[in-house]
């Protein structure tokens, strides 16, 4: 196995990051040993070591930036990659430091969360009611078309409101399991990154409407579930899967006309602003949001400031009129 490989292996099973992570990480270091290497050639331990230098990740860094399909932001990815796996050559001692350490990283701009409006949410959600309602459950019968479009309209409808009423990323909603939720105490147990877990409270409404899609996957998909069962799944039974929860958010919210980028993050930050302006301190949305430092969480109070500069903008008297002495 090569030390590629070793590494990726470590991610994944020790550190226990997504499939979609470890296949961007071997995608970044393919990358990386291409170049410096060559296509082609052998990744023997004594090329891929000889390789990890302060120069060679500055060159590669330059090829990268040349590159007008990646972005500084994209880069910067690729260098914290980079930097990962010279850590771990450095704990295996088969490097004296990590390099990276010293190349400049590329400037990059903040880019401030998106999220939806309260009222463009709301709307949603009142919309969108009768899909979750109990009466609808008797249009739910059995694998008749009528019975799929009506089962799968429920289904998406509570993929975003899992994701908007508890802030939990894509890869934890799709590894929930039935017994994830705990209705006594009305709370959800989530599985995050680094194997943690985290308790998040739930609204009675969501609490409900979990309920009663758990009857509609006992008429729709039949056969034992047990707490392990996974939470959510499609009409056939089948795990729900990352580009099956993209869809369906893009569908639903697309159909009610939302504008704007529509995906599980966006909602995510949709959440995290709205406690925030609600008065959640900062530590308490880290805590639900699973995030691993504050300085993460943080980013959501500049999303709050911009909303107070333009209130403050349209509304002080003084800056309508352009602030000027004597105005």
């Amino acid at each position: 196995m090569t030390l590629p490989q070793k590494y990726l292996e470590y991610v994944e099973v020790v550190r226990r990051y997504s499939p979609r992570t470890v296949s961007v990480y071997s995608d970044v270091l393919t990358s990386f040993l291409d170049y410096s290497l060559g296509e082609g050639v052998e990744w023997s331990d004594a090329n891929v070591l000889s390789v990890m230098t302060v120069p060679m990740i500055r060159n590669y860094e330059v090829h990268a930036l040349g590159d007008e399909t990646l972005s500084s932001r994209t880069v910067n990815l690729h260098l914290s990659v980079l930097s990962g796996f010279s850590k771990f050559l450095v704990r295996q001692r088969l490097i004296g430091a990590n390099p990276v350490s010293q190349v400049s990283r590329p400037k990059q701009e903040k880019r401030l969360p998106v999220f939806y409006r309260d009222d463009a949410v709301e709307k949603y959600f009142s919309d969108t009611a009768p899909f979750a309602s109990e009466e609808n459950l008797s249009l739910i019968t059995g694998h008749d078309k009528a019975s799929v479009d009506m089962y799968e309209r429920r289904l998406r409808r509570l993929i975003v409101s899992i994701l908007v009423n508890t802030g939990i990323r894509r890869a934890e909603l799709i590894s929930l399991k039935v017994g994830s939720v705990d209705f006594r105490r009305n709370t959800l147990r989530v599985r995050g990154k680094g194997d943690k877990m985290r308790e998040i409270p739930m609204i009675l409404s969501l609490c409900d409407e979990i309920s009663l899609y758990l009857q509609a996957t006992a008429v729709m998909v039949g056969g034992e579930r047990t707490e392990e069962s996974p939470l959510l799944v499609t009409p056939k039974g089948n795990p729900l899967y990352p580009v099956y929860v993209d869809r369906a958010v893009k569908k639903e919210l697309g159909d009610e006309g939302l504008t704007g980028r529509k995906s599980p993050h966006v909602l995510r930050h949709t959440l995290a602003t709205g406690l925030l302006d609600g008065g959640a301190d900062l530590n308490s949305i880290k805590e639900m949001l699973g995030h691993s430092s504050l300085a993460a969480t943080q980013v959501y109070t500049h999303a709050t400031v911009e909303k107070l500069k333009n209130v403050y903008v349209n509304a002080h008297p003084r800056a309508k009129r352009g602030g000027k002495n004597g105005d």
